[in-house]
């Protein structure tokens, strides 16, 4: 047994759980699907790459534990090489740490939290505890996730996924910011220039 492998598959699974468990909570709250359908076209048109996406995202670990020697089999350098096995462990680790940390932005966002750009006016802007020096501190943990995750599974299918992954959070990193100026105006201008996008502002 893959041990780190193993971690990571957990790890994965329990985040998506905890992504519905807040697509819950909001339901309960707003009596409505709010935030997490998408009403623009373009967040429409990336849920259609991203639905299939998470999909393997959660599979593809549990693969690699089952299925040695073929495609989604981890490969034998990831097994026997001392040296990325140090690193392996450590990803696992980091990728708990992850977990962690995305649950607290979870708990701290409560009701507000949203998976999709929406018009809602109740929706407050929030920018104290980690939003305080990052914008997107869930999509940084969910980047920093993927990270580990092509680390510890390094077959070809799974680097594919991280590579569509990363580059989607930054095109929905961007639009959102679009989104907020427009809504918010010159407080979240004066908010971005305070904060980094996925790394906190050096100065």
């Amino acid at each position: 047994m893959d041990v780190p492998n193993l971690v990571l598959a957990i790890v994965v699974s329990a985040y998506w759980c905890g992504v519905g468990a807040m697509i819950v909570r909001v339901r309960r709250h707003a009596r409505r699907i709010v935030g997490v359908v998408p009403e623009q076209r373009l967040e429409r048109y990336m849920w259609l790459v991203w639905m299939p996406l998470v999909a393997a995202w959660i599979t593809l670990p549990w693969l690699a534990l089952s299925r040695t020697g073929s495609t989604f089999g981890l490969p034998e350098f990831a097994r026997t090489d001392a040296g990325l096995a140090a690193l392996r462990w450590f990803a696992a680790a980091l990728a708990v740490a992850c977990l962690a940390a995305t649950a607290r932005c979870w708990a701290h966002m409560g009701r507000d939290w949203r998976m999709a750009v929406n018009t809602d006016p109740a929706q407050k802007l929030i920018t104290d505890g980690m939003f305080a020096r990052i914008r997107h501190p869930i999509y940084a943990f969910s980047i920093l996730l993927m990270l580990c995750t092509m680390l510890i599974v390094p077959t070809p299918p799974m680097l594919v996924v991280g590579i569509v992954h990363v580059g989607l959070m930054f095109i929905k990193a961007q639009n959102e910011e679009r989104h907020l100026l427009g809504i918010h105006g010159d407080g979240y201008a004066r908010y971005l220039a305070q904060t980094g996008r996925f790394l906190p502002r050096l100065r």
